[in-house]
């Protein structure tokens, strides 16, 4: 092979580009490319290469035990909900096994016995830990996993993201592995908010509520969704990805605030009529949330069909002053462990008194922002003592007190001695 010289006019035989625009052009026997083209080849090899086969885990490492003992290590509290996840996904799993095996075992008698799939629906006020036990199962299982904000995704035609994205998304998760793909889980946060804006009919399309909602109907049960590869738009001849949602797990997620309402007018339709107390009964949120059906879903403004897709109801606990301490130093990835490690890093020890902590869950109680505010009070608290102990000689040791975050006094700071 041989670089054709730029005065000629000889043209690449891929993209037809003449020898002089192009660095170089080289020959072959009657055909030519360019460099240009050299390049784009190489992107799509790079992009078409497929991840090493890694192992993977058998069912006896999905056991339902196994399952909430590695969330009781990141996750502090919700018991119920940890059990009937860990449940949910041990039977999913099993489901994909029972399949494979009938397949190869057509004879048996049970094969023709088709199991469904159990999407899960998580109920539960807001930094409560649903999105954060989603991440973790799916860390746990080693599986392709993507999270979707349901208020951004439209109706196709319309502006803002297609529901196929979410699918998009799962693929590259998978490192474009479409059969890995198809065993991940989709987590779609958020998912209350796409609720039917009333019962009334209106001459708008609701194109972020129940059309999404219809949208997600179908790729939610079992479907083949076609997705469009990544860079599409310099391949237009590039075909169409197909994805089979079939083994894909759909965990929704939503705070649902007015549901308890809901739920308790429900309750409380048998003591309508003279003579009854009509007084409202003052319910825990925690226990009226337990007592959810699918009938409260529907009067929420979910769809009945997309209400139907997912069996497994999920409702998380509000929490309270006890475990939100908890969370905040017990788990193995909490917030006090990564200040402490941040703080190993310049040499300086970190102790956050009891107190301390104290006030900092019952500034984030009054936030009503759950756990997801202790970092934001954390960061506020840290924030002028980690301006200045990087340029600090000799400290040893930092204490948080009670005083530092109630009074924004300035935390005690202990020296190392120095020898005479």
């Amino acid at each position: 092979m041989k670089t054709t010289d730029p005065n000629s006019k000889v043209r690449c035989s891929f993209c037809g580009k003449e020898a002089r625009d192009v660095k170089k052009l080289i020959a072959g026997p009657k055909v030519h490319i360019c460099d240009e083209c050299v390049s784009l080849c190489r992107e799509i090899i790079e992009e078409d290469k497929h991840r090493e086969p890694g192992k993977t885990r058998g069912i006896e490492d999905m056991r339902p035990k196994k399952i909430k003992a590695f969330l009781d290590e990141h996750i502090v509290g919700q018991e119920l909900a940890k059990r009937a996840l860990s449940v949910a996904v041990y039977n999913h799993y099993k489901r994909i096994l029972a399949a494979k095996a009938d397949e190869e075992v057509e004879e048996d008698e049970d094969a023709d016995v088709e199991l469904t799939k159990g999407n899960i629906l998580l109920i539960g006020p807001t930094g409560s830990g649903k999105t954060l036990m989603a991440q973790t199962l799916a860390k746990m299982l080693d599986v392709p996993f993507t999270i979707a904000d349901a208020t951004s995704l439209t109706e196709a035609g319309y502006v803002g993201e297609d529901v196929e994205n979410v699918i998009k998304n799962l693929w590259l998760a998978a490192d474009r592995d479409v059969e890995r793909a198809s065993r991940g889980i989709v987590c779609i946060d958020e998912i209350d908010k796409i609720a039917k804006r009333g019962d009334g009919p209106s001459s708008t399309r609701d194109v972020g509520g129940e059309g999404v909602q219809q949208a997600l109907l179908k790729m939610v049960e079992s479907s083949k969704v076609m997705i469009t590869p990544e860079g599409s738009r310099n391949r237009p001849q590039q075909e169409f990805i197909q994805v089979d949602t079939t083994n894909i797990l759909f965990i929704c997620s939503g705070s649902f605030q007015g549901l308890t309402d809901v739920i308790s007018r429900r309750m409380g339709e048998s003591r309508m009529g003279f003579g009854a107390d009509v007084a409202p009964k003052k319910e825990n949120t925690n226990a009226l949330l337990h007592q959810v059906k699918p009938t409260d879903l529907t009067k929420f403004g979910l769809i009945p069909e997309f209400v139907g897709r997912f069996p497994v109801i999920v409702t998380f606990d509000e929490l309270d002053e006890d475990m939100l301490v908890n969370i905040l130093w017990q788990p193995k990835n909490s917030l006090v462990k990564q200040y402490q490690k941040l703080f190993e890093i310049e040499g300086v020890k970190l102790r956050i008194n009891q107190e301390a902590m104290l006030a900092i869950v019952r500034e984030a109680i009054k936030r009503k922002t759950g756990a997801r505010g202790l970092r934001a009070i954390i960061e506020e608290v840290m924030l002028d003592i980690m301006y200045e102990i990087p340029s600090l000689q000799g400290v040893r040791e930092c204490v948080i007190t009670e005083e530092v975050v109630m009074k924004k006094e300035k935390p005690m700071l202990v020296y190392e001695k120095k020898t005479a």
